[in-house]
């Protein structure tokens, strides 16, 4: 199996893509690139047999129906507290994640992050091919800081300037993943979070492709279907070699 982890960000320089080739009870990494574009962001997604895009998928039914009822003129008020302007911010499995793994995913309709999940929904859709959001397919939506957490590794502050937190961390995955082979790549690993972060996608897609991350329930695939997934993984690293 192959599957490809995608680091995206709204330019090509902050984007990252790795992937990794699972035989034997070993994982290899075979390319670890940044700098991607769209076509070798598709290229590289065709090619895997699951991949994992760390960005949002979709926007919260809420928002989207907001946003259309806004701008036709048909926006009934509402009582506009805390709780509906949550409804707006934040996906069903935004909500799950927080209560599952203890984090806050960035909300795609009120953060940054929608430059991403602009490029995101124009790349899924060049793909030409039906994509599930819900991640019952070749693409699945993954959260490498949600991950890493479940896995028991340092999941905040490798990202910041100062000591090599980052070159500790690689060690830290070495350490519990004897399996992983970063081969010649691992430099680029220990000096680039864009890079490490796109590995940990490839190993929690690994994850999905096992069905070992967590699904929605039957009552909540149809929204995930619109809103996206998250794959947060439900198996110790070990797990993934088998």
């Amino acid at each position: 199996m192959l599957t490809l982890g995608v680091d995206l960000a709204s330019a090509d320089e902050r984007t990252a893509i790795a992937s990794v080739e699972w035989a034997g009870g070993e994982a290899t990494v075979r390319t670890l690139q940044g700098g991607v574009t769209d076509a070798e962001l598709i290229d590289a997604i065709r090619a895997a047999d699951k991949a994992g895009i760390d960005c949002p998928l979709g926007w919260p039914d809420a928002f989207v129906d907001f946003v259309g009822a806004q701008r036709t003129g048909s926006l009934s008020p509402v009582r506009a507290d805390a709780a509906w302007r949550r409804g707006l911010a934040y996906r069903l499995t935004d909500q799950v994640v927080r209560v599952e793994a203890g984090l806050n995913p960035l909300s795609v309709s009120a953060d940054r992050i929608a430059y991403v999940a602009f490029r995101c929904a124009n790349l899924l859709a060049s793909l030409g091919m039906p994509i599930d959001r819900s991640g019952a397919g070749l693409v699945v939506e993954v959260y490498p800081a949600a991950s890493l957490r479940r896995w028991g590794l340092t999941h905040r502050g490798y990202k910041l300037p100062g000591p090599d937190a980052l070159g500790l961390l690689v060690d830290s995955l070495l350490a519990a993943a004897p399996w992983l082979s970063l081969g010649p790549f691992e430099p680029l690993c220990r000096r680039s979070h864009d890079a490490f972060d796109a590995v940990i996608a490839a190993l929690a897609a690994r994850a999905a492709a096992l069905g070992r991350a967590l699904e929605p329930a039957p009552e909540e695939r149809g929204r995930a279907r619109r809103e996206g997934w998250i794959a947060l993984p439900t198996c110790d690293l070990g797990d993934l070699t088998e």
